[in-house]
């Protein structure tokens, strides 16, 4: 199922974000599958990477801690597999890196399999991306890539060409994270986005708080929110009480996003 079929509403949607294998395998369905049911509309499962460039220090400490347990491909798309049976879009949120190792077109095929929706790949330009872009027609996948604030408007235009599902606009430059503030980039990198195609435009980095979630829905296609649901789940005392977190803080999130329906 394509995550643009979240968008059909039209009302802003909540995209969720989780590593597979954190602190389980089964343990992070369970956390995705009660993000679904607490008002997630998009879930987005990570593929644990040794070198995430992307990733700030919580999300890095919650993919080290995957890959100490073992977590390989066939258990990211066990997850999704999972998390998808849910009628949630699910997509897989990677680095190029594991997809080539794999084999591109074995991988696509597996996702769709999966009943994963297609892939959001932060290091992959759509230069670079010609057997993904071919793989991912043939077997009916999104393909998300990012633009950001400092990303030029022709530039913009080629990737939003490229992209299916939705656009990723990445509203900080650096690494991910929670902020206290939205970034004040955001608003305009939505505008110069949807200058340059129809699809949705979700914004995600740093959006942590249901009043910050309302005010990126306020401009926005999607929010996009991973390091406060990991932050939820590496402070908590145990399995039980990640989970109640999550659905909490998804909860909260999902009120701000979808308060102006």
């Amino acid at each position: 199922m394509s995550a643009a079929k979240a968008f059909t509403n039209g009302r802003p949607v909540l995209v969720g974000y989780l590593p597979a294998g954190f602190p389980t395998v089964e343990a992070a369905i369970e956390a995705a599958v009660a993000m679904t049911e607490a008002g997630a509309d998009v879930i987005e499962i990570g593929l644990p990477y040794s070198d995430p460039l992307m990733d700030g220090p919580v999300i890095a400490e919650a993919v080290h801690r995957s890959l100490l347990n073992g977590v390989k491909v066939k258990h990211v798309l066990h997850t999704v597999e999972a998390v998808a049976s849910t009628g949630t879009p699910t997509l897989v949120m990677t680095y190029w890196n594991p997809v080539d190792r794999y084999g591109i077109e074995s991988f696509a095929r597996d996702l769709a399999k999966a009943g994963g929706a297609g892939l959001i790949t932060p290091d992959l330009t759509p230069e670079e991306a010609g057997p993904w872009l071919r793989a991912s027609d043939r077997y009916g996948l999104d393909r998300v890539f990012l633009v950001a604030p400092s990303t030029t408007d022709a530039r913009i235009a080629m990737i939003a060409g490229t992209c299916r599902g939705f656009v990723y606009a990445a509203s900080l430059m650096g690494i991910t994270g929670t902020r206290a503030a939205v970034s004040g980039g955001a608003h305009s990198l939505v505008t110069r986005t949807r200058r340059h195609t129809d699809l949705p435009v979700a914004v995600g980095l740093g959006v942590s708080t249901g009043e910050q979630a309302a005010e990126v829905a306020g401009f926005a296609d999607g929010v996009i929110v991973g390091s406060a649901f990991v932050r939820r789940m590496l402070d908590a005392p145990g399995q039980p009480e990640a989970i109640a977190a999550v659905r909490q803080l998804t909860e909260e999130l999902a009120a701000g996003v979808h308060s102006g329906e």
